[in-house]
């Protein structure tokens, strides 16, 4: 394992990879700032731009947007009540107050304080749990793989609270777009229509531009709401010391603990995180009444679950190759674009990239902390960015992203008919996360099929005789039910309060 180590840290000796990691923890803070957009949209923008990388210099660019994003969030959630990220929402009950009480500085140190106590605790937890459950996988076959995926799929359902059948649908038509193309075991050509630019099937960068950023530009079109500072007086740069920071110790600990598990369940996410941690930060503090009004508790408690969610999201990704979050789900897929299939064969082939990854991450919430710290004043200046602005750069770097990665016109086209596709979806409220899981597991779950079947000489029994594939499928299972009691119950729930 040292030599693994070494291997890793050996990666990240080049100045190449601390420039990334540092560009790449700052435009994350930007991306996870701009209301609107969020750590899957930065990471699709620049996906792209990442051909040009070796594969550990552009794992370290991308894994440190994830890192910066998820704190970025709170900027605007404390400066104007208007979160970057939906896990911001929860920073926004008591940061704002504080902003409003002439205590931004304040609240914006201990939001990355916060935020990087709970990224090393989950990054410690990432190290720890990963690689005993990938030497576990390590002896995975095409059926084991193909009950992963399923599982992996119907993750969907725990993705979206109110409406599991979209979930399901969105999906669907992301397993749908997998299949345009040449079939993975014949060649056959699929739903491709006579045009030579599907005949190698969608492009991933293409359609994670179009469902990210190009529905994210006819969004901001499409609103004529401007977001604008409150009050410049209001802003302050007085942090928070760190004696008083160590005072939160309580809250810290514990919002650490529930977001790096909250993580590692594929499907939870920031958002979840965030709330069960702040409703145990209210429910343990002696000043509970304070929460909603100013608590620098619940900012703390928000910002460290939050960020904790992401070393917990990468234990699935990289041990089983299964996402549980939309940001890890396009990480995946932007590590398939170099060559590297996360899965416990990952630990076994490139020990070197795992262990940079971990290095990665432990640094660059150090890194963060650096710049959140000393750039207060600059991180005010993202929120006011007009979204005519916002709107046309993002355009650009996705024409110019989606045209450079295969030099086709086709690509162009392709991201904007799925743009399209996107704008129409989040109109008629179907979340999109959903279809880039079934996107990046369509192949995945095709070909292990394939496979398993012609093992088995075409028997099924196989998939259930097997007690690993046999867990797997019962908790696929067990987590649609899920889905549909919480909706059945929630729909309940708002019935009777109509009722009062």
């Amino acid at each position: 394992m040292l030599e693994n180590w070494l291997l890793g840290i050996g990666q990240l000796g080049q100045w190449q990879v601390v420039l990334a990691m540092f560009a790449g923890v700052a435009m994350g803070i930007v991306v996870g700032a701009m209301p609107g957009l969020s750590g899957p949209t930065g990471l699709a923008l620049m996906i792209p731009f990442t051909y040009i990388l070796s594969p550990i210099v552009a794992i370290v660019l991308l894994i440190s947007i994830y890192v910066g994003a998820e704190y970025g969030g709170s900027i605007t959630a404390i400066t104007i009540n208007t979160p970057g990220t939906p896990s911001g929402a929860i920073t926004a009950i008591d940061g704002y107050p504080m902003t409003e009480a002439g205590q931004t500085g304040r609240a914006l140190s201990i939001s990355i304080m916060s935020s990087t106590t709970g990224g090393v605790f989950s990054t410690i937890c990432l190290v720890l749990f990963s690689i005993p459950l990938a030497q576990f996988a390590i002896a995975f076959g095409p059926v084991q793989y193909f009950a992963l995926g399923i599982f992996g799929l119907t993750i969907v359902a725990s993705l979206v609270s109110g409406n599991w059948i979209k979930g399901v649908i969105a999906a669907l038509i992301g397993l749908l777009i997998e299949t345009i193309g040449a079939e993975p075991m014949t060649g056959t050509q699929r739903f491709t229509f006579g045009q030579p630019a599907l005949w190698e099937g969608i492009s991933f960068v293409s359609a994670m531009l179009g469902l990210f950023a190009i529905t994210e530009v006819f969004l901001i079109i499409e609103s004529e709401v401007k977001t604008r500072l409150k009050s410049r007086a209001k802003f302050t740069t007085e942090r928070i010391s760190w004696r008083e920071f160590a005072g939160l110790w309580k809250t810290l600990s514990i919002s650490s603990v529930i977001g790096t598990i909250i993580g590692v369940m594929p499907g939870a996410g920031a958002s979840i995180g965030s709330i069960v941690a702040y409703n145990e930060a209210k429910r343990i503090s002696p000043n509970h009444e304070k929460f909603g009004k100013g608590a620098p508790e619940g900012v703390c408690a928000s910002e460290t679950a939050n960020n904790a969610t992401v070393g917990g999201a990468l234990v699935p990704l990289l041990t089983l190759g299964v996402p549980g979050s939309g940001s890890t789900a396009i990480l995946l897929g932007a590590l398939m674009l170099h060559n590297i299939s996360p899965g416990p064969q990952l630990f076994v082939k490139n020990p070197d990239i795992v262990y940079g990854i971990f290095t990665t991450l432990f640094l660059a919430n150090f890194v963060m902390l650096f710049l959140g710290l000393k750039f207060i004043r600059l991180w005010l200046k993202v929120v006011e960015v007009s979204p005519p602005i916002l709107a046309a750069l993002i355009f650009s770097v996705a024409f110019i992203g989606a045209f450079s990665v295969g030099g086709s016109v086709g690509d162009v086209v392709v991201m904007l008919i799925i743009g399209v596709l996107g704008y129409v979806l989040r109109k008629f409220k179907f979340p999109l996360i959903p279809l880039v899981i079934g996107l990046v597991l369509g192949e995945l779950i095709e070909i292990s099929l394939r496979r398993a079947l012609i093992l088995s000489d075409g028997s099924f029994q196989v998939f259930f005789t097997d007690p690993i594939s046999l867990g797997l499928l019962i908790a696929a299972a067990l987590s649609l039910i899920y889905a549909i009691v919480r909706d059945i119950r929630a729909a309940k729930a708002k019935q009777k309060f109509e009722s009062l």
